[in-house]
């Protein structure tokens, strides 16, 4: 299959429109994916991008390039595609439902890397149906990190493909370690530094056009918050995490960390304060 290759990063304004423009798609039921292949020829990692977004997730510098931080580059692609013809389903109400990473080897500010991503499978899920976005990064043609993306179209019914199950434990006995304040201008600032200014997380007006009563954080700036406690002080070399997303957490809003810690790794997840509602579920080893 031949590989589309991106150069240059359409404006906030045309990527908004072209989504919008996607709201005409409605495929139903697919019974097979159509393959698609898009890459970012050359990326810079820059350092003051890295230190910017681990400011805003509570990285500290001596951790190096979070290991979530490469999904950063990826987001471009990911946008490139829903936007396209190439992919069936409309942009607005397409929800992202889990995220798993896999680093090989750590990467630098200043490493020039290229960026890929392709379709991958139809999953059936009780909600509708699902779609993933494999998501890869490498260095001097090797593979040093890539990701799976698992996407939901709510509603589709019936649904086909394999039946989506979990891979987390969801009876790990979990306690609390510590609380976090998402504000009221998390999701603006995310947006700003990921790129992702999804309406739903900018402000409460834009975010009940959508059905939501108040501006929600993004998941993966909620996953990046729970690593910044869970991971070592030192920069990582081998390492995978995985996360499903559960309910929105609402701005502002204060959450708290649960977790079961090893002496490799973590479960846990995000709850509201009252530690009732779980935003996300997680698990990461390294």
């Amino acid at each position: 299959m031949k590989t589309t290759e991106i150069t240059g990063t359409p404006s906030m304004a045309a990527t908004f429109f072209r989504a919008l423009g996607t709201g005409a798609k409605r495929p139903g039921l697919l019974m097979t994916l159509p393959k698609a292949e898009l890459a970012l020829p050359k990326v810079v990692l820059d350092a003051q991008h890295i230190a910017r977004y681990a400011a805003l997730c509570g990285f500290s510098e001596s951790q190096g390039v979070p290991l979530i931080y490469p999904q950063m580059l990826t987001f471009p692609l990911v946008t490139a595609y829903i936007c396209s013809d190439a992919c069936p389903w409309p942009a607005m109400g397409t929800v992202h439902l889990a995220n798993s990473i896999e680093q090989y080897k750590p990467l630098q500010a200043g490493d020039a890397v290229r960026v890929e991503m392709g379709t991958g499978h139809l999953f059936a899920h009780e909600k509708g149906q699902g779609f993933t976005l494999d998501l890869r990064i490498l260095r001097d043609g090797e593979l040093v990190w890539s990701a799976t993306q698992s996407l939901l179209r709510v509603g589709v019914k019936p649904t086909t493909g394999t039946p989506y199950r979990s891979q987390i434990a969801s009876d790990a006995a979990l306690s609390c370690q510590t609380e976090f304040t998402a504000s009221a201008d998390i999701g603006r600032r995310y947006g700003a530094v990921s790129g992702d200014r999804n309406p739903i997380h900018m402000a409460a007006l834009t975010a009940k056009m959508f059905g939501f009563q108040r501006a929600i954080a993004h998941g993966m700036w909620t996953k990046a918050r729970a690593l910044s406690y869970l991971l070592p002080a030192e920069p990582l070399g081998r390492a995978s995490t995985s996360v499903e997303f559960k309910t929105p957490l609402l701005l502002p809003g204060r959450a708290a960390l649960w977790t079961e810690r090893s002496a490799n790794g973590a479960l846990f997840e995000v709850r509201d304060r009252k530690g009732q509602r779980p935003h996300l579920r997680g698990q990461l080893s390294y």
